[in-house]
């Protein structure tokens, strides 16, 4: 996720959250890196600058790369890859980012939606800019309105409270199916509002949760992380670097356990349950818990608030079989569908 625009064209039009911290920990930065979220290009200008000899920029969503060309070209960008191309572009969901490439010295995820898309109501994502309700990343596939306006009162009120942790699901589920159907964020964001207590000083939004659990069902982002992190560790060379920033509780808890589990110990699926055996470590952790912004991060962009970074470092064992069932991935996540089938990619 990204921050407010710069006033210097040169510059990226987002901030990069957390950039520094995972320079810092990945130092010396070298080689070839992904970046499996390029948005506005923060993160891949910030690897390349700091000594990454080429990144490989995947995103869903085609409008990016457009905006990226004035400034791409100080990086010898094309679409092609050839030898003297330092930023390659890649259409796609990071999901599968281990076909794009092998071998890799380093990949960093920054999930969810970014302040670029959020800031353009046309896209859908945002309850205080109204517009077309929305809110595909790829701009493929169905919408957000295609969702709410289709979907069972109860698989509604378990999107709202599995991807929300919206305790008020099921009177929204029954608010919104009464009063549907809607077109644009701000009718659904209204109806939502209806049925909540008026927000104090200093809380968020009353559509907040909900909208963040409709835009995860859309994308189906969660399943996206699952298989991306499992992709990461097939694609990362011994030694290489895993960095991924999240900005809810469900995904930091997912990720959380994915380290873990990669660093030999899986923890349990709950506190009653035994303690499951060490397994060979695929990863060294090298976050012991989860790094948050700084004052001065804050200070410079407050839309990173809630972000935080958990980084891993390859070893030489062989890559897992997959095994989600201590993710702590919420049932109702896609986990087994292939993102190309869904997006029409």
């Amino acid at each position: 996720m990204a921050g407010p625009a710069s006033d210097t064209p040169r510059k990226a039009p987002h901030i990069p959250v957390l950039l520094r911290p995972i320079l810092g920990i990945a130092a010396p930065v070298s080689g070839t890196w992904l970046d499996g979220t390029f948005g506005a290009g923060g993160y891949a200008r910030g690897l390349l600058d700091a000594g990454a000899e080429r990144v490989i920029a995947v995103d869903q969503d085609p409008m990016v790369f457009e905006m990226a060309r004035a400034w791409a070209g100080e990086y010898g960008a094309t679409e092609e890859g050839g030898e003297d191309s330092r930023l390659v572009f890649r259409h796609g969901n990071f999901a599968n980012l281990d076909e794009y490439a092998q071998d890799l010295d380093g990949i960093v995820l920054d999930l969810g939606v970014s302040s670029m898309q959020l800031d353009m109501a046309d896209r859908g994502f945002s309850f205080s800019r109204s517009g077309p309700l929305d809110m595909r990343m790829s701009q493929s596939g169905p919408t957000a309105a295609d969702l709410v306006n289709t979907a069972e009162e109860s698989e509604l009120a378990d999107i709202l409270y599995g991807y929300g942790e919206e305790r008020a699901s099921r009177r929204i589920a029954r608010a919104i199916v009464a009063k549907r159907p809607f077109t644009t964020t701000g009718e659904l964001a209204e109806v939502i509002q209806s049925v909540l207590p008026r927000p104090k000083p200093g809380q968020s939004h009353p559509a907040t949760r909900s909208f963040q659990a409709i835009r995860i069902a859309v994308n189906d982002e969660l399943g996206a992380l699952v298989r991306g992190m499992e992709a990461a560790e097939r694609a990362l060379r011994p030694g290489g670097v895993l960095a991924i920033v999240t900005f809810h509780s469900i995904e930091d808890r997912i990720v959380k356990r994915f380290f873990q589990a990669g660093t030999g110990k899986a923890g349990r699926a709950n506190r009653y349950a035994p303690e499951a055996p060490e397994q060979v470590a695929t990863f060294e952790n090298l976050t012991r818990r989860a790094v948050a912004p700084d004052e001065d991060e804050l200070a410079d962009n407050p839309r990173a608030r809630s972000a935080r970074l958990r980084m891993g470092r390859r070893t030489e064992a062989p890559a897992r079989a997959p095994d989600r069932g201590n993710l702590g991935v919420p049932g109702i996540a896609r986990l087994d569908d292939k993102d190309s089938e869904r997006s029409g990619q």
